[in-house]
């Protein structure tokens, strides 16, 4: 399973999809974590693909944050990045003619990734207010993702870029959940 997903992403950072919103050049030479806050994301059980967490939280603005809310805050960031970089891939697919099943796999993509968008940029404000719903947010965010993977393979969408963007906003959803579970084990009387 490793093996395929290393293939998978090779291929796909091959690929001409502008990966820098997806995966953002890292300065740092892997595998060396790059914070104490990002060793620690790093090493949470919720992380799936530690490899892409490192290399996605090795820009020298994450490494300097100071606190698990201002590397919340930044993940949350490149969540929508993330979102808006696949989002682009679709304008590109939709230009091509496709089946019905297509077109309504492709707008039900296209609805789950707007609604993304958008959770990711409220979570981060309620990183700071509320980590508990910022944490349920997030989940919520992961199903929408999960639901829109279905639709595009049960409709035999030909489209491995936005299958790929879809395993990229996977990971950043898990470390979001990741950082949110944190947060709520940092200030437990808070909330």
């Amino acid at each position: 399973l490793c093996l395929v997903l290393v293939i998978f992403l090779s291929i796909f950072s091959l690929s001409s999809l502008p990966t820098s919103a997806i995966i953002p050049k890292a300065n740092v030479s892997l595998p060396v974590p790059s914070s104490q806050l990002v060793e620690n994301l790093y090493n949470g059980k919720a992380v799936e693909n530690r490899r892409f967490c490192l290399k996605a939280l090795s820009t020298p603005k994450i490494i300097a944050a100071m606190n698990t809310t201002q590397l919340g805050t930044f993940i949350m960031k490149l969540g929508a990045a993330n979102a808006k970089a696949t989002l682009n891939v679709y304008n590109e697919i939709i230009k091509k003619p496709g089946s019905p099943q297509a077109l309504k796999a492709l707008n039900f993509f296209v609805e789950a990734y707007k609604y993304a968008i958008l959770s990711f940029e409220t979570v981060s404000s309620e990183l700071v207010e509320d980590p508990y719903t910022a944490n349920y947010d997030v989940a919520v965010i992961g199903l929408e993702i999960a639901n829109c993977e279905k639709e595009l393979i049960n409709a035999k969408v030909q489209a491995p870029r936005l299958l790929a963007g879809n395993q990229f906003m996977k990971y950043y959803v898990l470390m979001g959940y990741e950082i949110t579970s944190t947060l709520e084990l940092e200030n437990p009387n808070e909330y």
